[in-house]
């Protein structure tokens, strides 16, 4: 059997098409998109190029240019960007520092910063730890930075977990992060069975070693696009950003796929921010809509189909 090629390109994210090209062919390296290579294990010094829209979080924004260097070969090109705001104007300094020679230029209020692998690299191994999963001691979870609320347990989980009623029968967790929710409802012996699903593949696998219970299931994916069906009860605490930008439509498309989910008669215990526009898309989707708390900006609301 032949085995196929080693990729020689790779892109990270999605470098808005108009103002970077993507070599033909690239592997996708995002932890977001479902199915993606790990930027961590692919091979020192073999790709020719990379294109990368860096996060904008400055722990996981070197850690990804780190290994995005480390896996370039010497004189392979690297192609990083960004917008201004949201880690752009730090992009050329991050790169100066690993021994890059960088070229700049600025377009659709992105940095676009460009810069061949040098020989030598410094600084690397000490961005790649910085970045690297760890277990966090305050929470008693492995985490890693980039993960969603990754050193604390949102005030919105938090509240949804105090007023979680006795789940039983067969459920899912949408968007479940670390485990945080989902250790809470397998307290419950009537759980029989509960999917975690999480679309930030690091998320996944911390919370694979979090969440230590034969009952779990883990998927990697969309929460909007699985094919869960005849549950009893889902809980989500759904986001409402995107790669940095609010995008109000992803929670209401989680009700929506709750609602699809669910068995006639089954619950869906969501926590929300009170600004976010979902009750009008749980009283098309559910039966009975129920607000059962509200505190510290957030609400609960209890759904039945």
């Amino acid at each position: 059997m032949t085995l196929p090629a080693p990729p020689r390109a790779a892109v990270f994210g999605s470098p808005p098409p108009d103002l970077v090209d993507t070599p033909e062919g690239a592997v996708q390296l995002s932890p977001l998109r479902p199915g993606a290579a790990a930027i961590e294990g692919i091979a020192e010094a073999s790709l020719e190029s990379i294109v990368l829209l860096a996060p904008p979080g400055a722990v996981e924004r070197r850690f990804t240019l780190a290994h995005a260097l480390r896996a370039l070969r010497p004189g392979g090109r690297l192609v990083a960007l960004a917008p201004k705001d949201r880690g752009g104007a730090r992009l050329n300094a991050e790169l100066t520092a690993f021994g890059c020679t960088v070229a700049e230029r600025f377009k659709a209020r992105h940095r676009i910063c460009e810069a061949e692998r040098p020989q030598l690299l410094s600084g690397v191994e000490a961005a790649l730890a910085e970045g690297a999963p760890r277990f966090i001691e305050g929470l008693g979870l492995w985490s890693q930075p980039g993960i969603f609320s990754f050193d604390r347990i949102d005030p919105g989980s938090a509240l949804l977990l105090e007023t979680l009623p006795g789940l039983k029968g067969h459920g899912a967790d949408l968007g479940a992060g670390l485990g945080v929710l989902a250790r809470g409802i397998l307290g419950s012996p009537a759980v029989a069975s509960l999917a975690l699903v999480e679309i930030d593949r690091r998320a996944v696998e911390a919370a694979r070693r979090n969440v230590e219970d034969e009952r779990a299931r883990f998927h990697w994916g969309d929460a909007r696009e699985t094919d869960l069906a005849g549950l009893d009860f889902v809980v989500t605490n759904p986001p409402f950003h995107a790669e940095g930008a609010e995008d109000r439509g992803l929670g209401q498309g989680f009700i929506r796929a709750a609602a699809r989910m669910l068995s006639r008669g089954g619950t869906l215990h969501l926590v929300a921010n009170r600004h976010l526009p979902y009750e009008s898309v749980l009283r098309e989707a559910f039966r009975t809509v129920d607000t059962t708390a509200e505190s510290g900006g957030y609400k609960i609301f209890e759904a039945r189909k």
